[in-house]
């Protein structure tokens, strides 16, 4: 049994073409995540996508909607609202990747690495982290050129 047939990855493939016309920039990598912190738009952690574009770094939050909160009684009735932000290429100032090595912590915390983008934003200066779920070290490479500084992985 395939994951994908012909039929899917067409549509993938149509999903990020037109995301990069959407946006007028190129996706150089992309990967699943969950914003953790940094970001003052987000009090909470999101789902999204974490992409890296020729313009810099887009995290895109997709709203969505559960069957629980259809339920009557249940939901506030406003609808989820996307989430998404941006950070130009020439406001990062620095991108690590912070990797868990102790077992133990992968154990009790999460094995996924953590993506850390420090940048200026409106002249502050901000620490963006998201934990990575695949392609972590495609994203952080992409984001590493051109930047102020090529940060490597950081092992904890």
């Amino acid at each position: 049994m395939e994951l994908f047939n012909k039929k899917d990855t067409v549509t993938i493939e149509k999903f990020w073409h037109d995301y990069e016309e959407e946006i007028g920039e190129t996706v150089m990598a992309r990967a699943m995540g969950k914003y953790l912190k940094g970001w003052d738009d987000f009090p909470q952690s999101l789902w999204g996508l974490i992409i890296a574009t020729s313009g810099g770094f887009r995290f895109h939050h997709f709203a969505e909607r559960s069957w629980f909160m259809s339920v009557p009684g249940f939901s506030s009735g406003a609808s989820p609202k996307e989430k998404k932000f941006f950070i130009p290429r020439q406001a990062i100032s620095s991108v690590e990747l912070a990797v868990e090595k102790r077992w133990w912590k992968k154990i009790l915390g999460s094995p996924n690495p953590v993506l850390i983008i420090r940048c200026q934003i409106d002249g502050a200066e901000k620490e963006v982290n998201i934990e990575v779920f695949s392609e972590a070290g495609a994203v952080a490479d992409e984001l590493r050129k051109n930047s102020i500084s090529t940060s490597g992985t950081d092992e904890i």
